[in-house]
């Protein structure tokens, strides 16, 4: 994999077109993401002399624009803005600009927090700015495949056996590797292991100091290590919060930071009011399985010995590459979870501004059974017509259906198509 990769110049995102298209109709477009997952090298490609890079990482930028926002931004005409989470203030300079001069393309920045979150950011450039997202590489962009999976699937387009799978150990593999490019280059799980370490202790020192005000920085690392472990599972902030001397509302405030640095990602219960026994709780995954994997110590020998050590990271690779799929779709897709007091459950519910369903459950296993759908069959009976399909990922290389809508199919599906 990592040789793969290596081997290449530059891999192609798929975001690179939806900025093109952004900055040819709108005044400021922000590509947003976590840090390392190429915002830096995407947003280049569209600087020159017409359109200077700027960065906030350089010390004496990052002074200058703090000091003085609307001086910063009065001189430019247009910019590349990079690591704009770092001042602030200077997205109100911005506003101010792009109301005297409303010229599209005007602005290019990158963030490493999730700005839409901070609601006076959001509300400042509201019908001024699109977003972006940039994700550390998806399967597709890696293997150069069309990565159109969920449009074919809500366009009723029938699923196809990839070829080849990916299968066994090799599957383990790219899902200990993750999808950060600097990790995709080293070819050592050690050399991995030690970038990741570094790439952790530099976002909890310095860039959450950025976002937030927190008065006991030195938790978020314990804090991070237990989330790790509890990957895939129910979100319980009154148990993260005891295991730090924390209250629960603190732990949640913590957990909501590292989302807003694309760290971790909550995913929000499925409601209906058909159906009154469902689980209200989020469910708790990790953005990138190669820092997942780092942070608990997996690697293949362990994930040999335990098998049950791969269910969290598999599932949250899986709910990352369709994260990645839905950040270049034509739709505008939503992502939730969905399980009952009884514990049936369907790992990913997403639903289109239509409120059509596709319904995604996850196993590390080769083998699929009848009851592996029972959640599915139940997501499928409360939404009737809206339910589109229902799939159980799993360890295999071919299609196999087990009634209507419903299949088993490769993880290697999520890249196939």
């Amino acid at each position: 994999m990592s040789e793969h990769v290596a081997s290449r110049a530059l891999i192609d995102r798929k975001a690179f077109p939806l900025v093109q298209t952004a900055l040819a109709d709108t005044r400021v477009v922000l590509i947003s993401g976590p840090r390392q997952a190429g915002k830096t090298t995407l947003a280049r490609m569209f600087s020159g002399r017409d359109r200077p890079y700027i960065t906030l990482d350089d010390v004496g930028t990052l002074s200058a624009a703090k000091a003085d926002p609307i001086g910063f931004v009065r001189g430019l005409k247009r910019a590349v803005i990079d690591e704009v989470q770092r001042a602030p203030d200077l997205m109100l300079a911005i506003k101010a600009s792009v109301d005297v001069d409303e010229e599209p393309g005007r602005f290019l920045l990158t963030g490493s927090a999730n700005l839409a979150t901070i609601p006076a950011i959001a509300d400042s450039l509201a019908g001024r700015m699109a977003v972006i997202p940039l994700l550390p590489f998806a399967q597709a962009e890696i293997r150069s495949t069309p990565g159109r999976m969920l449009d074919r699937l809500f366009a009723g387009e029938e699923l196809e056996n990839a070829s080849p799978a990916l299968l066994g150990e090799d599957m383990m593999n790219v899902v200990l590797a993750g999808g950060y490019p600097e990790v995709l280059r080293r070819s050592s799980i050690a050399r991995r292991v030690s970038w990741l370490e570094d790439y952790v202790s530099l976002i909890l020192d310095r860039d959450v100091r950025d976002i937030a005000n927190i008065d006991q920085l030195d938790r978020l690392p314990r804090l991070l290590l237990i989330l790790a472990e509890h990957a895939g599972q129910l979100i319980n902030n009154s148990s993260f919060g005891s295991a730090l001397g924390l209250s629960g509302a603190t732990a949640q405030k913590y957990v909501a930071i590292l989302e807003r640095l694309f760290l971790v990602k909550t995913l929000a219960p499925w409601s209906n009011n058909r159906l009154s026994r469902l689980v209200k709780t989020p469910k708790l995954h990790f953005i990138d399985t190669g820092l997942l994997a780092a942070l608990r110590e997996d690697e293949v020998r362990r994930l040999h010995e335990d098998r049950t050590r791969f269910g969290p990271l598999l599932e949250s690779f899986v709910v990352s590459e369709l994260m990645k799929l839905a950040s270049w779709s034509e739709r505008r897709l939503s992502f939730s979870h969905y399980r009952t007091k009884d514990q049936d459950e369907v790992d990913v519910v997403i639903e289109d501004r239509r409120g059509r369903i596709i319904g995604i459950e996850i196993k590390a296993s080769a083998t699929v059974k009848a009851d592996d759908f029972r959640g599915l069959r139940q997501l499928q009976g409360a939404v009737g017509d809206r339910f589109l399909r229902g799939l159980v990922l799993h360890d295999h290389d071919r299609i196999t259906p087990f009634g209507e809508k419903l299949q088993a199919a490769p993880l290697s599906t999520l890249w196939s198509m």
